[in-house]
């Protein structure tokens, strides 16, 4: 009689981990999507983080306005958080827009004076919306990338 061995289990190809990056924009560490490296991985890790937090508030966008209005403060501290690199005067009429949603006072100009720290990212909006509902969350967030504007200014 012979002996037939039982098949092998197929091995798994091996995969190699993203290392985790500093998202360029806001510096948040995440790990990058496969498959990509660097700042442009954790820049994308951090757009796609986004846009899973506020997907559920973007879909009652439509007919909320309350809702509405939060996605556009949301979208606002995000995009002062990461400036357009192609565009970079854009910047100050992003900062303005945040600041006038938020029915705070007039801004200082922030260029050229980038924050290098910043208070609050989308990871941590991400991170606490198990304690915390996602308005508060935003509304923080937004006010402390507008304070840390404005601190980047007066240094």
């Amino acid at each position: 009689m012979d002996a037939v061995s039982a098949p092998r289990p197929a091995t798994p190809p091996a995969t190699t981990a993203a290392e985790p990056a500093a998202c360029p924009g806001c510096g948040a560490v995440l790990a990058p999507p496969t498959g990509r490296s660097g700042a442009d991985g954790a820049a994308a890790a951090c757009r796609r983080l986004f846009e899973e937090t506020t997907r559920g508030l973007r879909e009652e966008a439509a007919g909320d306005a309350r809702a509405a209005a939060t996605v556009a403060l949301a979208d606002t501290a995000y995009a002062a958080q990461h400036p357009d690199p192609d565009d970079p005067a854009a910047v100050h009429a992003v900062v303005d827009t945040l600041v006038r949603r938020l029915d705070d006072d007039p801004n200082p100009d922030p260029a050229p004076h980038r924050p290098t720290v910043w208070q609050m990212t989308t990871a941590d909006v991400a991170a606490d919306l198990d304690v915390v509902g996602l308005e508060a969350l935003v509304d923080t967030w937004a006010r402390t990338v507008a304070e840390d504007w404005s601190r980047a200014a007066r240094s």
